[in-house]
């Protein structure tokens, strides 16, 4: 029955095109997670809610992103079925998030239909990845998916490129008369170290940041960065990609720094000093995440990103909480 039910949806999941139904399918998945996800259905005994009473989105209960560290946050899955464990980074000895997923060929799947809607098929492009610290680490969902969209472009010339960025300028410009489009991935400290040694013209590429520095630069705001690789690279918009271990499903933004949220997912912004409670539009605080492509973990979690809404469909990242905000939601996930 559970398995029927978690086919079913999933094929549902790709035609998602109201509100309306998104409301209706969130509800239909919280009823089923809330049952059969344990680490969920103890956190909402915990809370002592009703599941009976939620009908809207803003009663949902949101799972803290830190049970992610501490718990296998699934939902009536077998261990033995797991296909791989997306990890998070992290400092040496820090614990890491863990998303165990189940169906890798549906994470695939979501994360092509979801480029697809903002950019069009992966075989009109070609991908080059400049991911060093995914790349010095094991199972990154990030490299996963970018691997697929690489193989997916059929192109020579997509790739990684680790440390070697003289080899990547090479490339680039070797690629300037290509009739196809070419995507440029990496994460922010490694595009500024790009930019700053050529400094070279990519005016006609399109440079996606995934965002972190992951402790080889100091922390800048991303308009900041922005600017310093629309200078050096001659692009008129930095294009960005929003997405984390614990979700299936990613934004991206075209630039601005303005995140489009896929049919997939929703953005609620909650309260920082009371997670039960919203914000109205263009007030910032924490962001709560649907993704509904969390069909075999948790597709309801409260991140530690802070931002505000432009619209339905659109939101910003400010910023996170400090460590501070958390250790209350600490003492909460070590008692589970």
């Amino acid at each position: 029955m559970e398995k029927d039910f978690t086919n079913k949806f999933k094929e549902n999941l790709f035609k998602i095109n109201s509100l309306n139904y998104f409301k209706e399918q969130a509800i239909l998945l919280f009823h089923y997670q809330a049952e059969n996800n344990i680490v969920y259905k103890n956190y909402i005994k915990y809370l002592n809610i009703n599941i009976d009473k939620i009908i809207n989105l803003e009663d949902i209960p949101f799972l803290p992103i830190e049970f992610f560290k501490y718990h296998k946050v699934i939902s009536n899955i077998k261990e033995e079925d797991i296909e791989l464990v997306f990890e998070s980074s992290g400092t040496t000895g820090e614990i890491t998030s863990k998303h165990l997923v189940k169906d890798l060929n549906f994470y695939k799947k979501v994360s092509e239909n979801i480029f697809y809607n903002f950019y069009g098929k992966l075989d009109e492009y070609i991908f080059l990845a400049l991911l060093p610290s995914y790349l010095e680490r094991e199972n990154s969902s990030l490299v996963y998916m970018v691997d697929h969209f690489i193989k997916e472009s059929k192109s020579t010339h997509s790739g990684f490129y680790l440390n070697d960025l003289e080899k990547l300028k090479e490339k680039l410009i070797s690629l300037k008369n290509q009739h196809k489009k070419i995507v440029l991935i990496g994460v922010t400290f490694a595009l500024l170290d790009f930019a700053e040694q050529f400094s070279i013209d990519l005016e006609d590429i399109i440079i996606i940041e995934t965002g972190g520095m992951k402790g080889r630069r100091k922390e800048m705001i991303r308009e900041e960065v922005h600017q310093i690789l629309q200078e050096k690279l001659n692009v008129k918009n930095i294009h960005s990609e929003y997405g984390m271990t614990e979700l299936l499903s990613q934004a991206y933004s075209k630039g601005d720094g303005l995140f489009v949220t896929p049919n997939s997912m929703k953005v609620l912004i909650r309260d920082i000093n009371d997670p039960f409670s919203y914000n109205n539009k263009n007030k910032s605080g924490g962001l709560n995440i649907i993704d509904l492509a969390n069909v075999d973990s948790c597709s309801f979690i409260e991140t530690k990103d802070i931002g505000y809404i432009e619209d339905s469909n659109q939101f910003k990242i400010l910023g996170r909480l400090d460590n501070s905000d958390i250790r209350g939601c600490n003492l909460l996930i070590n008692n589970f």
